[in-house]
């Protein structure tokens, strides 16, 4: 047992540190006895949020006993004669205290964070970006992990006929089909007509018709890439200077 005389330089002890405002803080700490009280409560302040003058120590033995309140703060550690495997028991006694009210604990409290379908695609290092990403460069091992329904959700808004505007490059045209291709791969696709002929096809896919429109002017894409709206054709001399 430590000597509330003399604490040899090199003394430590390894305490249990519990707090009163958050249940499911728990943490085995190491302390120097040289340490004051004061030091001790702020290296738990750093841990817990419990600022110093509003914090206020007890000491608990190993059979959860009650043995005394740390409370001289320009005491050593060691002068309460703590030893491995005690407790000691954090007590916030600030009532408007970052611990209290388990704003710390109860996720439920927090306002969650949303982000619409439109910012979220413009935003570059997602996790959708990456499947992206990983689906381009494997793409055969890519279709086998997704389902038949990916992306079915992004297609709810979008239905033939409609107006739209296609990334990257915003370009323009009309929905000419919605529904799964399965020569390109699980999930939903938007078969899209452009009004210029920036696509690929004519609406016939590895063999498979899924829409008519002029040649070079077909394109099938991922429902992420479509936005539908108020999108007319662009005039071509719109930019020319007059």
């Amino acid at each position: 047992m430590a000597s509330r005389l003399q604490i040899e330089g090199d003394a430590s002890v390894l305490l249990r540190v519990t707090h009163s405002n958050l249940k499911s803080f728990a943490a085995d700490i190491r302390f120097s006895l040289q340490m004051s009280v004061e030091a001790v409560k702020d290296k738990l302040w750093k841990k817990c949020g419990t600022s110093v003058n509003s914090m206020r120590l007890e000491l608990y033995d190993n059979c959860k006993n009650k043995l005394c309140d740390l409370s001289d703060d320009s005491r050593p550690l060691g002068f309460y004669s703590p030893l491995d495997g005690f407790r000691l028991h954090i007590i916030d006694l600030d009532p408007s205290s970052v611990t209290s009210g388990g704003w710390l604990e109860d996720t439920s409290l927090v306002e969650k964070y949303s982000i619409s379908e439109d910012e979220y695609n413009k935003r570059s290092g997602t996790f959708r970006k990456f499947k992206e990403q990983m689906a381009s460069q494997n793409p055969s091992e890519f279709r086998n992990k997704m389902s038949d329904d990916y992306m079915g959700d992004l297609c709810s808004n979008i239905k033939v006929g409609d107006r739209c505007e296609v990334d990257p490059g915003e370009k323009r045209g009309v929905v000419k089909y919605v529904g799964r291709a399965e020569a390109l791969g699980p999930g939903f696709w938007i078969g899209v007509q452009y009004d210029e002929p920036l696509g690929k096809h004519d609406g016939i896919v590895k063999g498979t018709r899924y829409f008519q429109c002029p040649p070079l002017c077909g394109a099938m894409v991922r429902p992420d890439k479509v936005k539908v709206g108020d999108y007319p054709e662009r005039d071509p001399f719109e930019e020319d200077e007059i």
